[in-house]
């Protein structure tokens, strides 16, 4: 029921905007030349306006895209020198570290070369033997 109500009101729509094109035609201020050459220039106008909007909205999204670009140039550029700080950083950490355990590993060596000594200027010592002395000299590396 539903259906024909809703082919019934669209019957009627159709209906009703042929009596408007009739009675337009019927009752208007002009010749059918007039009025036909008024809408083949109203359609010219119109079409020109699609051109020029279309023209208009073709720069715009060609500005945009351009703009788009260059920022993300710009995100490329800042990344890349973010990157490139990061790596400097890194390679300064790096190089304090091996800075670091050079200098431990010269104390470490003086400190054996130290004990070393110490062992030797004891068991140089009158009366002192190395089976007497409880400090045994560690392997050369």
């Amino acid at each position: 029921m539903s259906e024909e109500k809703q082919s019934g009101g669209f019957s009627w729509f159709v209906a009703g905007l042929g009596i408007g094109a009739l009675l337009g035609v019927l009752y208007a201020p002009k010749s059918g030349r007039e009025t036909r050459d008024e809408l083949v220039n109203g359609a010219c106008e119109g079409k020109e306006y699609l051109r020029q909007r279309s023209r208009e909205a073709a720069d715009q999204v060609s500005a945009y895209v351009d703009r788009s670009k260059s920022q993300v140039n710009e995100y490329v550029d800042r990344s890349k020198e973010a990157v490139e700080r990061g790596r400097q950083q890194w390679e300064e950490v790096v190089a304090r570290g091996q800075q670091f355990v050079n200098d431990q590993s010269e104390k470490v060596v003086a400190a054996v070369d130290a004990g070393r000594q110490a062992y030797k200027s004891k068991t140089a010592e009158p009366g002192a033997t190395a089976e007497t002395s409880p400090i045994v000299e560690p392997a050369s590396y």
